[in-house]
């Protein structure tokens, strides 16, 4: 492991989707739209050449980070270590439990993790539903990710790009666009531009899900077939009477409903598995 080479050296891996950040603008804009503060518990997915630890470790004064890439880890730690207490982990951030970072003590006072990351292109999604499987101890997360990722995590009923991402995670997150990023700040450019959300979990979440795995299933199948009516979509799952039960219309497409009519939904199903029940069960306001 070559622990003596700066990690600036190293070359980008398209196996681990490696596009490093080095534009300063842009490094300056992202560290000021998290706005770090010292004794806040800072966690840097994927910090690659570390573009953004050496803000963020200078601003926090400490910082886990998570990095995959065993030849980043060394260098990583040797350049920046003496900005701040850095602890790096080497590590897949898909299967890393980001709770155990926070010691009893700040369970016990409720204090949360501030999770920044570059993530790589190919599995975003995936880190982002894994994330949001431990939102209980986030407070917030400013995430890089490919433009259109963001567009579809941000989006509103009747949009194009609205669908199965945006209602999973603003079922439990506010959701906002912070900067778009030009593919010259990276190295290699990618092909696509970038943008920088921040998600929130808010608790309470904005609806209250009786049963999130029945939900996921309803919202995953009404947007399998996202040109079809939704009750075509949706069979064995909730049929056209539970849907005007809950005020729906059932010639609807899934890119009508909003993220309230999908949990009212589920919820309803939920009480009525063998079938429609006496009326919709709606998801109370917290």
């Amino acid at each position: 492991m070559p622990h003596a080479r700066d990690a600036t050296e190293h070359r980008p891996r398209k196996r681990f989707g490696q596009n490093f950040l080095h534009d300063p603008g842009t490094i300056r804009r992202i560290v000021a739209a998290v706005a770090p503060t010292a004794g806040q518990h800072l966690v840097e997915i994927g910090p690659g050449r570390g573009a953004l630890t050496a803000g963020l470790l200078e601003a926090a004064g400490e910082l886990d980070v998570i990095e995959l890439d065993r030849d980043l880890v060394g260098p990583l730690a040797e350049r920046l270590g003496h900005l701040g207490r850095l602890r790096v982990h080497q590590a897949d951030a898909l299967r890393f439990d980001l709770c155990a970072l926070l010691p009893a003590a700040a369970k016990a006072t409720e204090q949360r993790l501030r999770i920044i990351g570059n993530l790589p292109y190919n599995i975003s999604t995936p880190l982002l539903f894994r994330f949001l499987e431990q939102a209980d101890c986030i407070a917030d997360m400013h995430l890089m990710l490919q433009k259109e990722v963001v567009d579809r995590l941000a989006a509103e009923p009747g949009q194009k790009t609205y669908g199965r991402l945006s209602v999973m995670v603003q079922s439990r997150c506010e959701v906002e666009r912070v900067l778009v990023v030009d593919p010259g700040a990276f190295t290699p450019a990618p092909k696509v531009s970038s943008a920088v959300v921040r998600v929130v979990p808010l608790r309470p979440p904005p609806v209250v899900i009786a049963e999130p795995q029945l939900h996921a299933r309803i919202v995953a199948a009404a947007f399998s077939q996202r040109r079809k009516r939704i009750t075509n979509s949706l069979r064995g799952l909730a049929d056209a009477a539970l849907m005007e039960q809950c005020g729906l219309d059932p010639g609807a497409r899934a890119e009508q409903l909003s993220v309230a009519d999908f949990a009212h939904l589920a919820n309803a199903a939920a009480a009525s598995p063998n079938g429609p029940g006496p009326g919709c069960i709606p998801a109370p306001k917290p």
